[in-house]
């Protein structure tokens, strides 16, 4: 088995906890995995990818990094962070519409001196190569291109680690865990932890929470994920099978489209919030956590199972999300004139 190399970017393991007052009140035992906590820009998922991709580009002697998303993209401000660590420079093509404002993730690229292309996605493949081109041909900066949300057979292997990293943090912790309930969007996350289970015989079940049933016109997201592990094995010679029957993914709660806050993420994020004292995103981990919630009302996971959910980071959306959270919810309503009384 042959295993590509990483830089460091992130601080792990990091924490798994149980979430003590929703376990009670839900009747589950219910733990958290902290990936919010992975210390690169704010932290998010994306810290492990980028530990390998970020390799890959040094080992190509690029001198900058390209990558696409959403404007308020949790992937883009880590790349940001992550290149400018090493000494690159960062070009991110961000979906139209520019805002009138950038604050959230938007802006902390801005901090981090992160060059923006606004861009239109249904055009993305030609403005995309425009960019590289310009940049190997115009600046022979040899640009390395990351994919959407860095997921691809390099980049995966951070939740290869992950998965690793988990076993061993439940054995020290002498717990079960049943379930692992997480954000799949671009399949990377995802198609890391289906590997990494098999490679380190992880026993729990592993449930991704669809959030983007657009994130691939032309394929489906298990197609991608089906795909990518497939590439994976045979060129890094892993000793493993992966097939559709490994992934599972949930897409009941993707119906209103991607950044598009409702009441499942509202009170998901209250939820946690209030019980817990954790702050999730808006876009991916509040849409999960509420599918989750969900699920577990309707009975999806039979009583008294453990359930982790694991926490892929995105905190910084919640300021760009703001009027959608508060302004027009009646949630915390209760808590605004308490000292004019």
């Amino acid at each position: 088995m042959k295993h590509p190399d990483k830089v460091t970017l992130g601080f792990f393991p990091t924490p798994l906890t149980k979430l003590e007052n929703l376990s009670k009140k839900l009747g589950y035992q219910l733990f958290i995995k902290r990936d919010d906590l992975t210390g690169l820009a704010f932290g998010g998922n994306k810290t492990r990818k980028l530990e390998y991709l970020i390799a890959d580009a040094l080992y190509k002697h690029s001198k900058a990094v390209v990558t696409i998303g959403a404007a308020q993209s949790n992937h883009a401000r880590q790349t940001a962070a992550a290149a400018k660590k090493y000494g690159l420079d960062v070009h991110l093509l961000l979906f139209k519409p520019e805002p009138e404002q950038y604050d959230g993730n938007l802006l902390i690229d801005m901090f981090l001196g992160a060059k923006v292309h606004w861009i239109d996605r249904n055009k993305l493949y030609e403005q995309q190569l425009r960019v590289l081109g310009a940049l190997k041909d115009c600046y022979g900066q040899n640009p390395y291109f990351i994919p959407m949300g860095g997921s691809n057979e390099i980049g995966i292997w951070g939740y290869i680690d992950a998965i690793d990293e988990i076993k061993t943090q439940i054995e020290l912790l002498g717990i079960d865990i049943d379930y692992i309930v997480f954000a799949s969007s671009s399949g990377g996350t995802q198609t890391g932890m289906i590997i990494g289970k098999k490679l380190f015989d992880l026993k729990a079940q592993l449930i991704g929470i669809e959030i983007d049933k657009n994130m691939y016109p032309d394929k489906s997201l298990e197609q991608h994920i089906l795909n990518t592990a497939k590439y994976a094995i045979d060129e890094f010679e892993l000793p493993i099978t992966v097939t559709s029957d490994d992934i599972n993914i949930i897409k009941d709660y993707d119906s209103a489209g991607y950044g598009i806050v409702t009441d499942l993420e509202k009170n998901a994020i209250y939820t946690m919030a209030e019980n817990e004292g954790i702050l999730l995103d808006p876009v991916y981990t509040g849409r999960a956590f509420g599918g989750m919630l969900d699920m577990l009302e309707k009975g999806y996971f039979p009583k008294g199972s453990s359930i982790l959910f694991w926490h892929t980071g995105g905190q910084p959306g919640l300021f760009a999300y703001k009027d959608d959270l508060f302004e027009k919810t009646e949630i915390g309503k209760d808590n605004l004139h308490i000292l004019n009384d």
